[in-house]
């Protein structure tokens, strides 16, 4: 790390230990630096161990020496460039025309959408918004195998996700209705020389693969191969007995693309035709029918598939047919989200988690659960353009996106977790205390909140700080009792110390009689309670809110308004 990025990150972590009263944390300081300079993106998981380092050095200093620090450093960083105005612009597509352009998107419909598969959606949507083209929602429900089988209820399911990504698709395919479709395209393939039919066990075909010696049934003739092609139709094998099997080289570099499948049979039952069909594409193989036959000019997806781009343009060429040209990303992470389809599906169906959208399965409805908006999840998408770089990015980046967006017209609630209440002797008669909904925009006014001890305050603060004096945050200060709170302790007793805002540890507070319980579901699907202002009583399911100190908030779709406890999922800091 050079001396000058040293002292970027260190002056950030002091500007936000000044923001938010010594209490500073390496997570938006780390957002706030990939925010000024992009180029830093890819150095995020060294960086993010730095940035924690340079954290903890500044959160032992004094306040004296923290700004004493930060005037030597220029002082505060007042603002800085926002995520959303550094763009990765995206290249022009080759050959191009407004008003001609067709694009896809080709899920497998086993799993909801998620944070994985938003760069598919919004790439291909900021294109198809660029030529005023359209988009298909081409569903790849070919039948799978007994691990990987096509789920009925997710075809409706991708389409809710498309629905809250704002990508509505121009038409919906599904390929179990287009199968006979892929049956004649096979038998030019045939006529081509370019197929043979095999019935090589699975086992001395992996080691002909692997050393590149051809099948015995490789030198079939067209004749033969057609023959077989109309068993296989017929019903003549069973599955696994045979398949149609594309002749390619089999001194190819890559063993997995030497000789590969076509066409498969099946008895498992589809959830659309049933046992309709049995001969069945393999999906490499359907697209390179379908890019062709529903007039796709650009196909763009992960540069995983290349190999499935090998496949189409072999049988273009052998077929002299022109297919669309490929574009290519590589694989954008979020540090956080541990993505796996399959176990989603599985914690999904045994009710393990609640629902595609429980925020562990990072799912595009999750997100919306949390109040991520979809314009936060398109502008962090598109930030880093059409890179083949695989990038890992920390979850704050995508925060800071959603941050930007409703900051500014979020309110403020009080917020108390794993609440204690507390009584204070000698506390003035206080009525109700007036507080700002947001600190830095008067536009979004003011709430009066009862002010009246005794007042629930957050455990951990209360054990923290025995013994201290601290202050409620924009009411008072006390002096709290020495000592743990033992579990079940049904009032702590703490001391008046006056109102004046001297230079203490703030705490969150809510009184007694104006709050109301809160359940928050929380990103690892645990469920926290605590006491909140009762205003929230009021609000609207959906509606969002910054809980102060904790995060953004939004109201859980299921709560129904005025009763108890408030439902509410955590969205992020």
């Amino acid at each position: 790390m050079t001396a000058e990025l040293e002292v970027r990150i260190r002056r950030l972590a002091l500007t936000n230990a000044a923001e938010h009263e010594g209490e500073v944390r390496p997570g938006p300081v780390l957002a706030r630096l990939l925010a000024t300079d992009p180029a830093l993106r890819q150095r995020s998981a060294e960086l993010g161990a730095i940035v924690g380092q340079l954290v903890a050095e500044v959160q032992a200093m004094t306040p004296g020496d923290r700004a004493a620090e930060l005037a030597r450093l220029g002082g505060a960083i007042e603002s800085t460039r926002p995520p959303s105005s550094d763009r990765s612009e995206l290249p022009p597509l080759p050959g191009a025309a407004e008003g001609n352009v067709v694009l896809r998107l080709a899920p497998f419909p086993n799993g909801a959408l998620h944070i994985g598969n938003a760069r598919m959606l919004y790439v291909n949507d900021e294109y198809r918004r660029r030529y005023k083209g359209k988009l298909y929602l081409v569903f790849d429900d070919t039948i799978g195998s007994e691990e990987k089988r096509v789920d009925p209820e997710i075809f409706n399911v991708i389409l809710n996700d498309l629905t809250i990504a704002g990508v509505p698709p121009d038409a919906v395919f599904y390929k179990s209705d287009r199968i006979p479709r892929f049956y004649p395209w096979a038998v030019r393939v045939i006529e081509k020389g370019g197929a043979y039919l095999c019935t090589c066990p699975a086992e001395l075909l992996r080691r002909n693969r692997e050393s590149g010696t051809p099948c015995p049934e490789r030198s079939q003739t067209v004749e033969t191969t057609l023959e077989g092609w109309e068993k296989m139709l017929g019903g003549a094998y069973a599955p696994g007995e045979a398949v149609l099997r594309l002749r390619t080289d089999l001194a190819d570099p890559d063993p997995a693309f030497r000789d590969r499948v076509l066409m498969r049979l099946s008895d498992l039952e589809h959830p659309r035709v049933g046992r309709k069909y049995r001969v069945w594409p393999m999906l490499e193989f359907s697209w390179a029918v379908d890019d062709v036959e529903l007039g796709l000019t650009h196909v763009l997806r992960g540069k995983d598939l290349v190999i499935e781009d090998r496949m189409e343009e072999f049988i273009w060429k052998l077929l002299g047919v022109k297919g669309p040209p490929f574009l290519h990303w590589g694989l954008l992470r979020l540090r956080e989200a541990k993505i796996a389809k399959s176990k989603s599906f599985k914690e999904v169906a045994s009710g393990v988690y609640d629902g595609w959208a429980d925020p562990r399965t990072w799912s595009i409805d999750s997100l919306a659960r949390r109040g991520i908006r979809a314009e936060a999840l398109r502008r962090f998408t598109l930030s880093f353009g059409l890179s083949l770089s695989d990038i890992e990015v920390p979850a704050e980046t995508l925060y800071a996106e959603n941050r930007q967006l409703i900051d500014a017209t979020t309110p403020r609630k009080s917020f108390v977790p794993d609440p204690v209440l507390v009584e204070v002797d000698g506390a003035p008669e206080l009525g109700t205390v007036s507080l700002p909904n947001h600190p830095d925009h008067p536009e979004l006014g003011r709430r009066e909140v009862p002010a009246a001890p005794p007042y629930w305050l957050p455990r951990a603060e209360l054990e923290r700080h025995a013994g201290e004096e601290l202050r409620l945050k924009d009411l008072l200060n006390l002096v709290l009792p020495t000592g743990p709170v033992p579990a079940g302790t049904p009032t702590l007793r703490a001391h008046f110390a006056g109102r004046e805002n001297k230079k203490l540890p703030r705490i969150q507070w809510v009184a007694r009689a104006g709050s109301v319980p809160v359940e928050l579901l929380e990103l690892d699907g645990s469920r926290r309670t605590g006491r909140a202002e009762a205003s929230l009583l009021t609000a609207a399911p959906g509606d969002i809110f910054q809980f102060e100190r904790v995060g953004f908030v939004r109201l859980e779709d299921r709560w129904k308004r005025g009763t108890e406890p408030v439902l509410a999922c955590f969205g992020h800091p």
